[in-house]
């Protein structure tokens, strides 16, 4: 009889664990504070083709400097994504939207605009049977 009243137990200890670590909100993935804002002006190297194309866009336009956070191919902050097109989408989901989908990148841009006023947006870029091009822009939700 002890014995199985120790495994009750030891049940009530690991089901009371799960709901508080459930109430509690823990959740997996990154957290936008987990990556560094990248300053781009006249002097930064692009790591890739985007960067680059952010890179010459804001030199066009005189807008430097423009400040980056790239997070990649990161799902999880994918999942916090809202836009024109999307709201918290999965990665399947943004295949399925872009039919030839190569490769995608999920980048916050930071800047002054004309008038010195801040302006901040997240946009999704998409490589489509090789061409890149903004998917969707918008923010991350919290």
């Amino acid at each position: 009889m002890r014995k199985a009243s120790l495994y009750v137990f030891i049940a009530f200890i690991v089901v009371n664990a799960l709901i508080l670590g459930g109430l509690t909100g823990c959740k997996k993935g990154s957290r936008s504070e987990d990556y560094a804002w990248v300053t781009i002006d006249e002097n930064y190297e692009p790591q890739n083709f985007i960067e680059e194309f952010i890179k010459n866009d804001s030199e066009q336009k005189g807008i430097f400097p423009v400040y980056i956070k790239n997070y990649g191919q990161d799902k999880s902050i994918l999942g916090r994504f809202r836009g024109s097109n999307f709201a918290r989408p999965s990665e399947a989901a943004v295949r399925m939207s872009f039919k030839g989908l190569k490769d995608w990148m999920l980048i916050d841009l930071k800047y002054n605009n004309e008038k010195n006023q801040e302006f901040l947006r997240t946009v999704l870029y998409v490589n489509v049977d090789g061409n890149w091009r903004v998917g969707d822009s918008g923010r991350l939700l919290k």
